[in-house]
């Protein structure tokens, strides 16, 4: 038995979003697959719902742009649910490339529907990952996120 949400949006990521195989098209059908790969009914119901979500705020960002060499603050709501790694994971993503501040955004608002008290750097990777998948014109962000999350290179390190 899988114990989150997360492990859903990983599990339809890897067989579904990548590009090889097309989910059901009933959600009926698709909530009985999920539910036979091992995953509760509530998880499979916040995973989609997140989803949904998702889909709405890759089409209308609430980002309003920033002037160049401006830094995000975090609210003290986001910095209790993505500690100093997953701020600087962000930054990371942010400075290299892979997100511009939309994206970023949304990413955070994505991060903090998830529903636990804190955010991984790990989930975040599959956040920022489902993120470019649904944001038209970064597909090559999204092949280095993939690069990044699959290869586990520590790159950020550096």
């Amino acid at each position: 038995m899988y114990d989150s949400m997360v492990d859903v949006l990983i599990y339809l990521f890897e067989n579904y979003m990548d590009g090889e195989g097309q989910p059901p098209v009933d959600q009926g059908e698709l909530e009985d697959e999920l539910s036979q790969a091992g995953f509760s009914a509530g998880e499979i119901a916040k995973a989609l719902c997140w989803l949904d979500e998702l889909a709405e705020g890759a089409q209308t960002p609430s980002y309003h742009g920033h002037a160049a060499g401006s830094m995000r603050v975090y609210a003290d709501d986001e910095c209790a649910k993505l500690d100093v790694e997953g701020r600087g994971f962000l930054l990371f993503l942010e400075q290299s490339g892979i997100l511009d501040p939309a994206s970023r955004e949304l990413v955070i608002e994505r991060a903090l529907a998830i529903d636990h008290p804190q955010v991984s750097v790990d989930e975040i990777k599959w956040v920022v990952l489902l993120v470019l998948l649904n944001r038209p014109g970064r597909e090559a962000a999204f092949t280095r996120m993939e690069d990044l999350v699959y290869n586990e290179a520590p790159e950020y390190l550096h």
